[in-house]
């Protein structure tokens, strides 16, 4: 692979301009008005892909935002991987908190600024890059198929019934993902696991309209209060969630795991630095990596009511709403979970308020084993790229889809991913450093040559 690693190096200019002009379509899924833009980086994506030589390319209708899906057979009789990543992104705000446009890219510091430079356009790209230099330096050693969706951030909705819909197309021996990060730039990482999610908005109403605070204030129940309360509830004094049957399909970790788990570098007191905070918080009785890993969690994602403008105006509003989302883990239900707190939350609301929960969207956890055939490419293709064997890690994040991709299409998938803490993905400030960029297309080319070896 040494002719497709020189020419990673001698491109890597050019790549990014290209990444650049895509990252420039504002292609934020959860928007209904950035539907043309969904669009239109579907069809750029085509176009990328085409550029680089795959055999086809096409953009896929679905229920929701299309699906770019690619291919290059170069022998039917040998591996093939499934390349997945999603061009959508999560939106902005608050505007005013980015230090520059979030869609006019900029290199700072080392680093791409801007949305989608790391979640999860930079990503993607940088497997449409590495097979570029693989197919024009006659170096690809497997089968290339790529499938590139628009609503992972809303929790690929349309995906899971494309997939069916498309079994015999999306045949393939692993699927390839960059979505998730590393423990950091010196210290590489394969993610093992993944959390589930479900997430859910709440809604309370009160009076039929906003009321004088003074006048009905102390006499009529505040909805905001009462949706503050309810949602202190939710957790106790040891941040263990008080939804009856939350806990029911948790599978406890061995201490032997949680033993291995604690060998995975982390230092506290940069962790706290880096989030500007003075001390962490959570489940009592589990570190901070474990309370991201191999537990569940519960947070308000947004919550809004009454009034919120310049200056005072004192009403008592009549509506308030939150949005929460729960990280699951293996062998918890996203279904069951939003059930569960939907039925809580429902029945217990007093009578001088109204409580509506609305389950928005989910996934399923994922577990992958370390004795696939992928995952031992994906240790040696890390190992010859940053010169150490790469930690095994479960992530605190979903990727609702892959486990979908397991029960649909019967694949496994290897989480290859080179995205760090400090990369702000969903913040304001995302960025993506281009060391993480290029070492990524590097590792990348490294795997394709690994699981070809490891499939004989």
């Amino acid at each position: 692979m040494d002719k497709s690693k020189k020419f990673l190096e001698d491109n890597k200019d050019r790549f990014l301009e290209e990444l650049f002009e895509l990252i420039r379509i504002p292609s934020i899924s959860s928007i209904a008005d950035h539907k043309p833009d969904m669009v239109r980086m579907a069809e750029a994506l085509k176009a990328s892909l085409l550029a680089v030589g795959v055999d086809k390319a096409g953009v896929f209708e679905t229920e929701g935002n299309p699906v770019v899906y690619a291919e290059k057979i170069i022998d039917p009789s040998k591996p093939t991987v499934l390349v997945y990543g999603h061009y959508d992104v999560m939106p902005v705000d608050p505007i005013d908190l980015w230090d520059s446009k979030p869609f006019e890219p900029e290199v700072r510091d080392g680093k791409i600024w801007a949305r989608g430079a790391d979640d999860d356009k930079g990503q993607s790209f940088m497997h449409v890059k590495a097979f570029e230099a693989m197919v024009a330096n006659n170096e690809l050693p497997v089968n290339v198929k790529f499938m590139l969706e628009g609503e992972e951030e809303i929790g690929s909705p349309s995906l899971g019934k494309w997939c069916a819909d498309n079994k015999d197309m999306l045949t393939a021996d692993t699927i390839l993902v960059s979505d998730t990060g590393l423990i950091a730039q010196d210290i590489p990482s394969i993610t093992t696991g993944l959390r589930g999610l479900s997430y859910v908005e709440v809604k309370v109403t009160g009076p039929n309209r906003d009321l004088h605070s003074g006048l009905f204030g102390g006499a009529v129940a505040n909805p905001a209060n009462e949706l503050a309360k309810m949602i202190a509830g939710l957790t106790n004094e040891d941040n263990y969630i008080t939804i009856p049957g939350f806990y029911d399909d948790v599978i406890e970790v061995s201490a032997e795991e949680r033993a291995l788990m604690a060998k995975a570098p982390f230092n506290l007191e940069e962790y706290q630095k880096a989030i500007d905070i003075k001390s962490v918080s959570g489940e009592k009785g589990y570190s901070s990596n474990e309370r991201t890993g191999i537990r569940p969690s519960l947070d308000v994602n947004g919550i809004w009511s009454g009034y919120t403008g310049e200056g005072a105006k004192t009403v008592l509003p009549s509506i308030a709403q939150a949005k929460i989302s729960m990280r699951l883990v293996p062998n918890q239900d996203n279904l069951k979970i939003s059930k569960l707190i939907k039925d809580h939350l429902e029945s217990n609301a007093p009578d001088y308020i109204k409580v509506e929960v609305t389950p928005l969207h989910g996934g399923q956890g994922y577990v992958s084993p370390i004795d696939l055939p992928a995952y031992v490419a994906a240790d040696k293709a890390y190992t010859e790229a940053f010169g150490k064997r790469p930690v095994p890690v479960r992530s605190g994040g979903s990727i609702p889809i892959i486990s979908t991709f397991e029960t649909v299409l019967g694949t496994k998938s290897i989480l290859m991913g080179f995205g760090l803490e400090s990369d702000a993905i969903h913040s304001p400030n995302e960025n993506y450093p281009l060391f993480n960029f290029y070492k990524g297309m590097e590792t990348i080319v490294n795997f394709y040559k690994y699981f070809a070896e490891e499939m004989k």
